[in-house]
C-alpha cells in the first residue's frame, strides 16, 4: 500500500526546509537565509506515531519579482495538490499575511485537499501568539503556531496532518494481484511496453520527452495471473524542463514505486546506463522492491555475439549497488522478449516472499562463520549467535551479535552472499537487522 504524501507549500524563506528537516529528521535540505535556496527535488519517508508517510519539500521559487514568485507559488501548489494527500502551508509570523498568501490559500481551498496551517518563527507564545490569530483570514481553518528553527509545535502540527490521513486501504492491501510499477526517464518507451503487452493503445505515446504525465494503472491478463501495471511520468532532465515538473514526477515515482511488489527499470539501449536512470533504479533500491531492468529499444543496436554480454557487464558496473537485479533485453516496437518479462515478474515475485526456516539459516551462517572468521577489533572478537528471518518483501533477516560496532558492512555482505548461494533470491533486495545481545544471555 501506498503511504500517504504530505507536500509542505509555501513563499521564499518563510522556513519551508527548516520544517522539512526536523520532521524528515536529518539535514536534507539545503538551509540559508537567502530566499529561494532549495534547488534540488527533495522528498523523505517519516513516521508519525504509527503512521509512515512520504514528506516532500516543493522548493524552488526563484525569487526575481513578486510576479514571478506568485506564479511559481502557485505552480507549487498545483504540483501539492495534485500530488499530495495532505498539504502543509508554512507562512511567516514575522512578516504577518502577505497578499501571496492570499492568492495560494484560494487556491488550496477550492482544490478540496486537506491544508494544515503552520505559522511559523514563533518562538515565543507571549511574544507573537497574538499575531498568529491574523492568519484566521486566510479562510482555511485553525493555524498552528511552530517553530521550526525552535523544534516548538511540531508534535501538534503533525498530530493535526495525520488526522487527515486516508483511512489505511484495506482493499489494497488484501488485493494479492502483483502490482509492476514500469518507471524511468522521458522517452524511454515506458508506455509503448505497456500497449504492447495490452494489445491496444490504451495509454498515450508521443515522442514529445515527457507526454505521460500521470501515474496510470492498467489492468493485464497473463496464462490467466491479473496484473496491475503501474506507469509512471517519467523523470525530468534539469536543464531540459522545469525543475517543477522534475519534482512532481520524481514524487510520482516514489509514490508508484511504494505501490508496487516489482519494480520494471527502463533504459533505452541507444544510450546506455546514464546517471538518472541510476538516481530512478536507487529509489526503487532504497525501498526494498523486486527490480527488473529492462533494456529496451535492443532492436536498434547493432549487434555481434559478445554485445549482450559486454552491454550486461557495463550495465552491472553502473548499477553495482544492486548486484541482484535481473536483466532483460526488450523491444516495445517489435514484441521482442516481451513475454519473458512476465516469468521474471512471477520469478522475482516468488523471491521476494520466500521464506527460510531458522534451523536452515542458522546452519548456513554456523558454516561461512567456520570458512571466514568474522573480523575482531582490538582483541574482541565479533560472534554471531542466531539468525532468523522476520519478514518478506524484501526477505528481512535478524543476526544477533555480541557487539554491532564490530558487524562491518562486509561481513554483512557476506553472509547474505552465502545466504543468496544457498537460495538465489534473485531479482530482490535482501534487508539486515543487527542486534546485540550479551554473551551470559546466549
Amino acid at each position: 500500500m501506498s503511504k500517504p504524501v504530505v507536500a509542505i507549500v509555501g513563499r521564499p524563506n518563510v522556513g519551508k526546509s527548516t520544517l522539512f528537516n526536523v520532521l524528515a529528521g536529518q539535514q536534507i535540505s539545503i538551509v540559508k537565509d537567502t530566499p529561494g535556496v532549495t534547488r534540488d527535488r527533495i522528498y523523505a519517508d517519516c513516521t508519525w506515531l504509527d503512521r509512515k508517510f512520504t514528506l516532500i519539500d516543493t522548493g524552488g521559487i526563484e525569487p526575481d519579482s513578486r510576479d514571478i514568485i506568485l506564479s511559481q507559488m502557485r505552480e507549487q501548489a498545483e504540483i501539492a495538490i495534485q500530488t499530495a494527500d495532505v498539504i502543509v502551508f508554512i507562512v511567516d509570523v514575522r512578516q504577518g499575511m502577505v497578499d501571496a498568501d492570499t492568492k495560494v490559500a484560494d487556491m488550496l481551498r477550492k482544490s478540496r485537499k486537506p491544508v494544515v496551517l503552520a505559522v511559523n518563527k514563533v518562538d515565543s507564545i507571549q511574544k507573537f501568539g497574538n499575531d498568529v490569530y491574523e492568519f484566521y483570514n486566510l479562510g482555511i481553518g485553525d493555524p498552528i503556531a511552530v517553530s521550526a528553527a525552535s523544534r516548538l509545535g511540531i508534535g501538534d502540527l503533525l498530530d493535526e496532518v495525520v488526522k487527515h490521513f486516508p483511512a489505511p486501504d484495506v482493499l489494497e492491501e488484501e488485493d494479492e494481484r502483483p502490482r509492476i510499477a514500469i518507471v524511468g526517464k522521458p522517452n524511454v518507451g515506458k508506455s509503448s511496453i505497456i500497449n504492447k503487452l495490452l494489445g491496444e493503445n490504451r495509454v498515450i505515446v508521443s515522442n514529445i520527452a515527457g507526454t505521460t504525465r500521470d501515474a496510470v494503472d492498467t489492468q493485464i491478463v497473463h496464462n490467466g495471473t491479473e496484473y496491475v501495471f503501474i506507469d509512471t511520468a517519467g523523470l525530468r532532465r534539469k536543464n531540459k524542463i522545469k525543475e517543477e515538473l522534475e519534482r512532481y514526477s520524481i514524487i510520482r515515482t516514489v509514490t508508484a514505486v511504494d505501490r508496487a511488489d516489482v519494480v520494471i527499470v527502463v533504459i533505452d539501449a541507444t544510450e546506455g546506463v546514464t546517471e538518472q536512470d541510476a538516481k530512478i533504479a536507487g529509489i526503487a533500491h532504497e525501498r526494498g522492491k523486486g527490480i527488473i531492468v529492462a533494456v529496451n529499444k535492443w532492436d536498434a543496436v547493432e549487434k555481434n555475439d559478445k554485445t549482450i554480454y559486454e552491454y550486461t557487464r557495463k550495465l552491472k558496473e553502473l548499477l553495482s549497488f544492486m548486484p541482484y537485479a535481473e536483466y532483460i533485453f526488450i523491444s516495445a516496437e517489435t514484441g521482442q522478449r516481451l513475454n519473458k518479462l512476465f516469468d521474471l515478474i512471477d520469478m522475482v515475485r516468488q523471491n521476494q516472499t520466500l521464506r527460510v526456516s531458522t534451523g536452515v539459516l542458522n546452519e548456513i551462517m554456523t558454516e561461512a562463520v567456520a570458512m571466514q572468521q568474522p573480523p575482531s577489533d582490538k582483541g574482541k572478537r565479533l560472534k554471531l549467535y542466531y539468525i532468523t528471518q522476520v519478514a518478506v518483501k524484501p526477505p528481512t533477516f535478524v543476526v544477533f551479535v555480541n557487539d554491532r560496532e564490530l558487524m562491518h558492512f562486509s561481513y554483512t555482505r557476506y553472509i547474505e552472499n552465502q545466504i543468496r548461494n544457498a537460495f538465489g533470491f534473485r531479482g530482490t533486495s535482501l534487508k539486515f537487522i543487527i542486534r546485540e545481545r550479551k554473551e551470559k544471555e546466549k
